[in-house]
């Protein structure tokens, strides 16, 4: 889903000063969140310096409004157990924050394959869930994945079938797309500009305000995810 305006590129001098507190907070806290590394990504994201992730277009899917001045945008892998816990993280946030229109969460696939086998293939069942039942599809989809499984289990495959028709796919139309491949693409260019940022494991997400960014990395808590959140809302209303 494309934003239908743009947020201001003028961002004042506060709010870029505030994202490198944040940055540094973040950096600090790190040690106490959880993540899972892709190892194979990691020397090809020291070639060269991190670049920054795409803005938002309409190739995303955004849950929540894709105006709101703060933009979550999350790599993430399904199977990995630490982007389960993070994804009920940003449940929570966005049942605080999304109602009102203040911040959007966006999601991306970024599938570690080298520890969980089955990750780019739920990745491209979820895109071709998106493809066919478009944005809220995806979600239902991707909240059943995460939701129907136990913290350090697999993803039962042979629901996905499943998990589609009941984000209202045609099973047909699904096992269509899934098998045909044609998903892989979008997949691996997703995981490529991930590791172009500079992210070596999940979940890894970025928290976008006009033109500026600010990682966060690993499943960090709700309590310090809605800190940022709250702040970066204070600086933007000037408080």
């Amino acid at each position: 889903m494309e934003p239908t305006t743009k947020t201001s590129l003028a961002i004042p001098f506060s709010i870029i000063l505030g994202f490198g507190l944040i940055a540094a907070a973040i950096y600090f806290s790190g040690s106490s969140a959880t993540s899972e590394v892709s190892l194979a990504n990691v020397d090809a994201a020291q070639q060269k310096a991190p670049e920054k992730i795409r803005t938002v277009d309409e190739t995303d899917y955004i849950r929540g409004n894709p105006n709101a001045p703060i933009l979550v945008v999350e790599y993430s892998d399904y199977d990995c157990p630490y982007c389960k816990q993070y994804h009920a993280t940003m449940e929570r946030i966005m049942d605080e924050y999304g109602v009102g229109g203040k911040v959007a969460w966006v999601y991306r696939q970024f599938p570690i394959s080298q520890l969980h086998p089955n990750a780019p293939k739920i990745s491209e069942a979820a895109l071709c869930v998106g493809e066919l039942g478009k944005n809220d599809a995806f979600w239902t989809f991707s909240d059943l994945v995460f939701g129907e499984r136990g913290l350090n289990d697999p993803t039962n495959m042979t629901k996905l079938a499943e998990y589609a028709g009941k984000a209202g796919v045609d099973v047909g139309s699904f096992n269509s797309c899934l098998d045909s491949g044609r998903m892989k693409d979008a997949v691996n260019k997703q995981y490529t500009e991930a590791v172009k940022a500079g992210i070596q494991g999940t979940p890894h997400s970025f928290i976008l305000v006009g033109t500026q960014q600010v990682a966060i990395n690993g499943a960090q808590s709700y309590e310090v995810v809605k800190g940022i959140i709250d702040d970066i809302i204070g600086q933007l209303e000037g408080a």
